[in-house]
C-alpha cells in the first residue's frame, strides 16, 4: 500500500530498490551477482520437438437456459362460515385438542422455567474443568534459581517480579543469623556484600544484576510509574534507593524460555566452562536514608504511594499533578510508620557559601547516578506515627500495613510499560526534574479514604488512621487512636493484603490461622480459620480467582484455599520444599500461563507453574465470592443483634432480682410488728378458749387485766 499526501496527487512515482539490512527488524535480501567463475557462454544446443494434434473435450448435464425475474402473488384460502362452524362441531378436532392440550401446557411451563438457548456443552466443559481430577490442581515445578556463588548461608526475605519485563524476578538475600549472632560476627558481616539479585528464565546459574545495599534488605518494592526506581529496607532501618535505568538495555534483551524444551539445565559448579562464568554486574545505591532521623531497627514493609495523590506532613491528601509516585510508606519494628518524599525539600534556613561550595567538590563515582543524590545520607521521613496503646507506655509493633490503594499496583503494568518506553526513545526520566513537583499548587481531596490496616508482632490486626489531630492539652500534632483492634492471630501477622478483586476485603496471616476482613464492619472477621497442623508464615491472593489464596507454613507445605469448594479448610496441601516458606508471589505471563514464586529459608527461589483449574475463574465467581462475602456480613450482624440482646435480657433479668431483694428488705421491716401482733392475738384466742372449757374465766379476767396493765 502505497499512501501520500492530497497535495502530491498526481506526481510522478519513483520506485527505487532498499537493503533491508541497514533498516532495524527488517529482512536480509540475498540479492544476485554475476560470478566470473561459473560464467559460461552457450555455443551449441539440441533441441527436440514433437507435434500432435490439439483435442479438447467437452460435456455438459444441463440445459442452460437463460434466468428471467418473475413474481408470483398468494391470496390465502380462507373457509366460509359454514366450513368453520362444521369443524368446530367435528368429534376428530376436539378429539385432537383435547390429546395435545396436556403436552402443550407442560411445553409451555418447561420454556418458562429453563432457559432454551443455554449452550449445554460449554457449561458441560466448565465444570468438567472445574472440578475434574486432583492431578490437575497440583502446582507443577518450572524452574528453581539459588545462588551458588555465595559464601554464607542466606535467606530470602523478599520477592517482587518485574513490572514489566517478563520472566525477570528480583529477590533479596539476608544472612541466616539471629540478632544475638549478629552481633557476634558483625566485624565479618561487613565484608559482604547485601544484595538484590536479579534472576532470569535463561541463566538459572548467574544472576543477571546485583543490587548492593548498606546492609541486609528485608523488603523492597518497584516503582509503580517506573521500573527502573527501586526502594528497599534494611535491618537498621534506613531505606534504600536504586536507580538501574543505565542497565535496562542489559535485562531488557534478554531472552526467556518460553518452553520447557528451551529450558537452560542446571550443571554443577565443576563442570561449568572458564568462559561461561559470567562476570557479576554489581550496582551500588544512589541515596540511602539517614541513620538518626529513620527507624530505629528493621525495616518490615514498604509501599510506594500511588501516583494519583500525596500527603503533606500532617497527613492530609492533595492531588498529584506530576503524575509520578514520589512518595513511600514504611514501618519498623521500633513502632512507627514512616512517610518518605523523594523529592528535594525546602530548607528552612540558608545554608552558608562555604557549606555549599563544600558540597559540589565532592567527587561522585562515575558509576553512581545522580538521579536521587540530593538524598543520600540527609532524607529524613516526612511524618511518622506512633501506635500508641494508650493505656501503657508501650505501642503497637507494626510487621505489615495494607494501604487502601494497594490494588491499583497489581493494575500497573501498563503504566510502567509506557514509562519505560518514554525513558528508552530518549525523553527525560521524570525523576530528573523533582524539583518542579514542589512549585504546583496542590489541590485537597477531602472525601479520601486515609485509613489503612496494619498486622503486628502481637498478633493484633488494626485499622487506624494516618491523619494527624491536634491534642488539647499539649497542643501538638500526634496520632489518632485505632478505630478498632482485634486479637485474632496467635503469633506475628506476615502477611495483609487487600483483594486485587474487591478494594475492601483484606487477607491477614499469622500464627497459625487465616482472616478476611472487610472494611467498614467493626464487629470482627468473615472468615476465621482453626488451627492449622504447622505455623503459617506467608500469603498471596490469586491474581485472577477471587475465591484462591495460598499460604505458605514452616514445614514447607503451601496450603491453597479455595472458598468456592470448602470455606472451613484448604481445598489442598502441596509439599513444596523441606524448610520454612518465606514469601509467595504469583505472577501472570499470559492468559494460558501462570507462575507463582516461593523462595524458602534456605535461599532458593521455587518457580511453579499454576494449572488451569486454579488460573482461570469460573463465569459467575465473582459474584459468587461477592455473595458469600455478603452472607458472612449479615452473618456477624445477626450474632452481633443477638448479642446485645442476650446482653439486654440478662441486664433485665439482674434488675428485677435486685428489685425483689430490696421489696423483700422493705416488707420484712414493715409487717414484723403486724406479724408478732397477729400471732400474740392467736394466743390470747387460745388462751381464753382453754380457760373457757376449763371453768377458769376468773382467771383469764385476772391475767387479761394483768397483760393490758403490763401493755
Amino acid at each position: 500500500m502505497i499512501s501520500r499526501k492530497r497535495s502530491e496527487f498526481g506526481a510522478r512515482i519513483k520506485f527505487s530498490d532498499q537493503n533491508a539490512s541497514s533498516v532495524k527488524d527488517a529482512y536480509i535480501e540475498c540479492t544476485a551477482y554475476p560470478d566470473k567463475n561459473f560464467t559460461l557462454k552457450q555455443l551449441e544446443r539440441d533441441v527436440g520437438m514433437q507435434v500432435v494434434p490439439q483435442i479438447k473435450e467437452t460435456s455438459t448435464q444441463t440445459r442452460w437456459t437463460c434466468p428471467q425475474n418473475a413474481t408470483t402473488q398468494y391470496y390465502p384460502r380462507e373457509f366460509l362460515e359454514e366450513e368453520k362452524e362444521a369443524l368446530g362441531q367435528s368429534k376428530t378436532l376436539t378429539e385432537f385438542l383435547n390429546s395435545v392440550s396436556t403436552s402443550v401446557e407442560i411445553a409451555l411451563q418447561q420454556n418458562e422455567i429453563m432457559n432454551t438457548f443455554i449452550h449445554d456443552w460449554k457449561c458441560l466443559a466448565e465444570e468438567e474443568g472445574t472440578f475434574g481430577d486432583k492431578t490437575d490442581t497440583h502446582l507443577k515445578e518450572y524452574q528453581s534459581f539459588t545462588d551458588l556463588h555465595s559464601l554464607t548461608e542466606k535467606m530470602i526475605t523478599c520477592v517482587s517480579w518485574h513490572p514489566v519485563i517478563y520472566g525477570l524476578i528480583a529477590v533479596s538475600v539476608a544472612v541466616r543469623l539471629s540478632l544475638e549472632e549478629r552481633v557476634h560476627f558483625s566485624g565479618k558481616l561487613l565484608l559482604q556484600p547485601s544484595l538484590i539479585l536479579f534472576w532470569s528464565f535463561s541463566d538459572p546459574i548467574h544472576p543477571q544484576l546485583m543490587l548492593e545495599s548498606p546492609d541486609d534488605i528485608f523488603c523492597f518494592q518497584f516503582c509503580p510509574t517506573d521500573p527502573n526506581i527501586i526502594a528497599g529496607g534494611c535491618i537498621n532501618g534506613q531505606v534504600v534507593m536504586w536507580d538501574i535505568t543505565a542497565h535496562a538495555d542489559r535485562i531488557e534483551n534478554i531472552k526467556a524460555g518460553g518452553s520447557r524444551s528451551k529450558k537452560v539445565t542446571l550443571k554443577p559448579m565443576f563442570l561449568l566452562e572458564p568462559e561461561s562464568n559470567k562476570e557479576a554486574m554489581y550496582i551500588r545505591h544512589c541515596a540511602v536514608s539517614s541513620i538518626e532521623s529513620g527507624h530505629r531497627k528493621v525495616i518490615t514493609d514498604i509501599h510506594w504511594l500511588p501516583d494519583t495523590f500525596e500527603i503533606n506532613r500532617l497527613g492530609n491528601v492533595f492531588e498529584n499533578r506530576s503524575g509520578i509516585s514520589c512518595q513511600l510508606v514504611t514501618c519498623s519494628a521500633d513502632c512507627t510508620i514512616c512517610f518518605w518524599d523523594i523529592r528535594p525539600q525546602k530548607a528552612l534556613t540558608p545554608q552558608p557559601q562555604a557549606e555549599k561550595k563544600k558540597e559540589e567538590s565532592i567527587e561522585i563515582p562515575f558509576d553512581i547516578p545522580t538521579t536521587f543524590l540530593h538524598l543520600d545520607l540527609s532524607w529524613k521521613p516526612l511524618s511518622k506515627i506512633k501506635l500508641s496503646k494508650g493505656e501503657t507506655t508501650l505501642d503497637h509493633c507494626p510487621t505489615k500495613l495494607s494501604l487502601s490503594e494497594d490494588n491499583l499496583l497489581f493494575k500497573a503494568q501498563g503504566n510502567c510499560l509506557s514509562q519505560s518506553k518514554a525513558v528508552k526513545a530518549g525523553e527525560m526520566n521524570p525523576y530528573q526534574n523533582l524539583e518542579n513537583a514542589l512549585n504546583n499548587i496542590l489541590k485537597p481531596i477531602d472525601d479520601f479514604c486515609t485509613k489503612f490496616f496494619v498486622g503486628t508482632e502481637e498478633g493484633e490486626v488494626i485499622y487506624t488512621d494516618w491523619k494527624m489531630e491536634k491534642d488539647p492539652e499539649t497542643g501538638r500534632f500526634m496520632a489518632k487512636k485505632p478505630v478498632s483492634l482485634y486479637t485474632v492471630h496467635d503469633g506475628a501477622v506476615h502477611t495483609v493484603q487487600r483483594s486485587p478483586f474487591y478494594k475492601d476485603i483484606i487477607l491477614t496471616v499469622g500464627g497459625w490461622n487465616v482472616a478476611i476482613w472487610k472494611e467498614g464492619i467493626m464487629t470482627g472477621p468473615l472468615l476465621q480459620s482453626c488451627c492449622a497442623p504447622k505455623r503459617y508464615t506467608s500469603g498471596h491472593w490469586s491474581l485472577t480467582r477471587p475465591g484462591v489464596f495460598y499460604i505458605g507454613r514452616e514445614d514447607g507445605y503451601i496450603d491453597i484455599w479455595d472458598l468456592l469448594e470448602k470455606t472451613h479448610e484448604p481445598a489442598q496441601s502441596q509439599n513444596i520444599c523441606i524448610t520454612m516458606i518465606m514469601y509467595i508471589k504469583p505472577w501472570t505471563f499470559s492468559a494460558k500461563q501462570q507462575f507463582i514464586a516461593i523462595a524458602d529459608y534456605y535461599g532458593t527461589l521455587h518457580i511453579l507453574e499454576i494449572p488451569w483449574t486454579l488460573s482461570h475463574p469460573s463465569t459467575n465467581e465473582v459474584s459468587s465470592i461477592s455473595h458469600y462475602f455478603e452472607r458472612e456480613v449479615k452473618h456477624l450482624e445477626y450474632v452481633e443483634q443477638r448479642r446485645i440482646i442476650r446482653e439486654q435480657e440478662k441486664r433485665e433479668m439482674e434488675l428485677e432480682l435486685e428489685k425483689k431483694k430490696v421489696k423483700t428488705f422493705q416488707k420484712s421491716k414493715e409487717q414484723l410488728e403486724a406479724e408478732l401482733k397477729m400471732d400474740y392475738e392467736s394466743y390470747l384466742e387460745l388462751e381464753k378458749n382453754i380457760l373457757s372449757n376449763l371453768g377458769l374465766s376468773k382467771q383469764k379476767e385476772s391475767m387479761s387485766y394483768f397483760v393490758s396493765h403490763y401493755n
